[in-house]
């Protein structure tokens, strides 16, 4: 404990003179017998006797007394330091300097506050510091400059600072943001080849117009600048222009600061021609195989982007035979008289190795062997830059981890091994869901469930939902292991229950169709991407009619009774090669299956069914899409083939601008749709950004031209009536995947007309877990 001693005025004064050079009463030496420390709060005593030059038994001075005073203001602990003596004992006095207890921001809307205290984090300014007022300064500059690059340029910063308890400060930053300056004009200077408009559609940040309300780049921001002015290089190298530059970049404000104006000067020079491409170094006597992946050709105009993938496809490829650390530059020979370029691609396959070890690290709780069953690349091995790749995207689409990062390590002092090093990030896989959504058939559909996909780290899966739709019904439980087998085969079992009741018939509650059970189907890959599947399946269904009901259901129950048990067979294939399931742009994909009523059951039929998708990216944005849809089913050993496997088409999903389920056969007598045993669906469909919304995937434009129809087969066609003919639909749609789940809406019409056709032009679904 520190007690307090009264010191006379002259023998401190002389020590604070003595640190700054200027002794008016000078200390006569002695030696140290104690140190005593007055004044502390917060700051431990052995803190500050660390930092002190004195230590008992030295010799005290008034050197010795500055160097002191010296080295405790160096702390930034102190606000002032004064050093005494009372005979042969030091007296240390300090004031310490508050602690920031706490930083908080009012008037913030732009930025996430998290976001704020890490820049000024990054300043040096942080709750548990200790204040210090230039440092306070320097972050109210920091929090200016970061609005600064939102293009809020009024945004004014008021710094408060408040004492509280235990000699602590909180620092309190009030911000006016003030109105963001919005970019009025973007002007070039110099662009002779491409016209101005050419040249602001390959930028981010663009003039108002009708969708800067969603994409705000009409907000003028440094970070989008210079993502715009690298994407203008870009197009231009992409293009032949070596010799392009941009010259300057003048950003100009208006006085209220609310205009911005954006001129950019730039030098085009001449596109330059392809004279000459050759491979040098040291080739591994695969030249002729190398060749074949040059992207570019003598002739051609010079794109830097076909150039990088080319010396991508030359690497990946030397990386497929072993040489993980091949390297290919390109030597550049211009003729500025005759603008051309004679390009030497110089090949490094540097040495080949082969795999010692892959190290999994990250999955704190999947099972190791969840993730290194999908490696390609395996142990003792040569490495294969092209199963590492697979491996990696393998790993990605279980979808148990936020991300995956693999990487390639050199084994200390044996230059042909490697190690791999499988970085994963764990998310929550399982999810409980209470969800709702609306749609222009169904109204409000309510669902929940309850999901793991990586059940106690084991990689299976296991489901439950409810979906409550007027017309469709459902309870189903779920459970799939992807791993059956060690050698991939998947087993998926389901169980269900669900009752249908077709849209026409909603209002006559005594129409509907229930149908429980439950099936068991493996799945055996082939490939990456080809999987076959077999099952069998066990159902019941019961078809409750009334006077009012469709004739061929009516006749369906006296031929089969109320009830009816079937036992299929279901065999199936799959190949799915898109770059994205939720928002395609290029890839295909196609499944057919075949299902067979077994004699066990009350019915015997057989149906099949394909899907064909193909989409081809022909433009940066622009995506030509091709679905195919086709069904076939029929009744076997004389029976007639099941109603309740009826399909049905019309409405979003298949032929749209006509009602859903609505096309094909209908009752002679009631005139309503029944279905049909054959479905014939085609659908084209452009999709494309949005206007004003630069290449947003999110928020796409779409045309399309639909063509379908169902047919019945001969049991129903006495029964039914409808022609025959395809049905086609033209229209346009817009498909967001919005906040709140994936939105597509669609204003159809019907290219051809005949007599009952029931039409719908606008139609819309959207849905999701809130």
């Amino acid at each position: 404990m520190f007690k307090p001693h009264r010191f006379g005025p002259k023998t401190v004064i002389a020590a604070a003179f003595a640190a700054h050079g200027l002794v008016a009463h000078a200390t006569t030496p002695f030696v140290v017998q104690d140190i005593r420390i007055e004044g502390l709060q917060r700051v431990e005593p052995g803190t500050v006797f660390a930092y002190l030059p004195i230590k008992q038994g030295d010799t005290f001075s008034d050197d010795k007394a500055s160097e002191a005073i010296r080295a405790l203001y160096a702390t930034g602990f102190f606000n002032d330091v004064k050093i005494a003596t009372e005979g042969n004992v030091v007296v240390v006095q300090v004031q310490e300097r508050p602690a920031i207890g706490t930083i908080d921001f009012a008037g913030i809307h732009e930025f996430e506050k998290d976001n704020l205290i890490k820049a000024l984090r990054a300043v040096g300014l942080s709750q548990g510091r200790y204040f210090d007022k230039a440092l306070v300064d320097k972050a109210e500059q920091e929090l200016k400059r970061q609005y600064l690059t939102r293009g809020f340029y009024a945004a004014e910063v008021t710094t408060t600072i408040t004492p509280i308890d235990r000699n602590r400060v909180g620092i309190l930053f009030s911000v006016a943001e003030g109105p963001s300056a919005k970019i009025r004009q973007i002007n070039f200077i110099g662009n002779k080849t491409f016209s101005t408009g050419t040249l602001r559609d390959e930028m981010q940040l663009s003039t108002p117009n009708w969708f800067s309300w969603y994409t705000k780049n009409d907000l003028y921001a440094k970070d989008k600048l210079t993502g715009d002015l690298e994407n203008l290089r870009s197009f231009y190298l992409n293009r032949g222009f070596l010799e392009f530059s941009i010259e300057s970049t003048q950003v100009s404000i208006s006085p209220d600061k609310k205009d911005m104006y954006l001129t950019i000067t730039l030098h085009e020079g001449q596109p330059y021609t392809i004279s000459n491409i050759r491979l040098a170094g040291n080739l591994l006597d695969r030249e002729a195989e190398l060749k074949k992946l040059i992207k570019i050709k003598p002739g051609d105009r010079f794109s830097a982007e076909k150039l990088q993938a080319t010396t991508k496809a030359i690497v990946d490829k030397l990386g497929e035979y072993g040489y993980a650390f091949a390297t290919v530059n390109a030597q550049p020979n211009i003729d500025q008289n005759n603008h051309t370029v004679d390009l030497t691609l110089q090949v490094d396959p540097s040495r080949r190795v082969y795999v010692r070890r892959i190290n999994v690290v990250g999955n704190t709780r999947t099972r190791d062997e969840v993730v290194r069953r999908e490696m390609r690349q395996l142990e003792s091995s040569w490495f294969d830059s092209n199963r590492l790749s697979l491996s990696k995207d393998r790993i990605n689409r279980l979808g148990y981890f936020t991300d995956v990062d693999v990487t390639t390590v050199p084994v200390e002092g044996t230059p042909d091994q490697v190690d791999i090093d499988v970085k994963v990030a764990e998310k929550p896989t399982g999810a409980i869901t209470l969800g709702a959504g609306f749609s222009s058939t169904d109204k409000v559909v309510l669902s929940a469930g309850i999901s793991q996909d990586n059940v106690f780290g084991s990689g299976t899966s296991l489901a439950v939902n409810i979906n409550t739709a007027k017309t469709y019904r459902t309870l189903t439980v779920t459970q799939v292991d992807p791993y059956f087998t060690v050698d991939g085969i998947k087993r998926i079992t389901d169980v269900y229950y669900r009752t249908y009741q077709p849209l026409y018939y909603s209002t006559d509650s005594s129409f509907k169709i229930v149908t429980m059970g439950g099936d068991l189907k493996f799945g055996i890959p082939f490939s990456e991407v080809d999987t076959v599947y077999f099952g069998a399946g066990f159902e019941q269904n019961q078809l409750d009619v009334d006077a009012n009901t469709p004739a061929s259901y009516r006749q369906y129950v006296n031929d089969f009774g109320r009830v009816s048990n079937n036992v299929p067979l279901t065999v199936g294939w799959s190949r799915d090669a898109r770059d994205s399931a939720l928002v395609p742009s290029r890839g295909y994909f196609a499944q057919a299956n075949a299902e067979y009523g077994t004699p066990i059951g009350g019915t015997q039929y057989y149906k099949a069914d394909i899907n064909a998708q193909y989409y081809y990216s022909f433009a940066r944005g622009f995506v030509l899409g091709f679905n195919f849809q086709g069904g076939y089913g029929n009744g076997l050993s004389g029976k007639p083939y099941p109603i309740f496997k009826n399909y049905y088409a019309g409405g979003i999903g298949s032929v749209r601008g006509y009602e859903p389920s609505s096309l094909g056969p209908r009752d002679k007598t009631t005139g309503d749709p029944i279905g049909g045993s054959k479905l014939l669906v085609g659908n084209i469909e452009l999709t494309f950004p949005l206007p004003g919304t630069g290449y947003d995937r999110t928020l796409r434009v779409f045309t399309f031209l639909d063509a379908g129809n169902v047919w019945a087969d001969a049991s129903t066609a006495a029964t039914s009536t409808g022609a025959n003919g395809l049905r086609y639909g033209y229209g346009v749609g817009l498909a967001w995947i919005s906040p709140i789940g994936p939105l597509k809406l669609s204003l159809g019409f019907p290219l051809t007309k005949h007599t009952g056709d029931q039409y719908q032009k606008f139609q819309f679904q959207i849905g999701t877990a809130f």
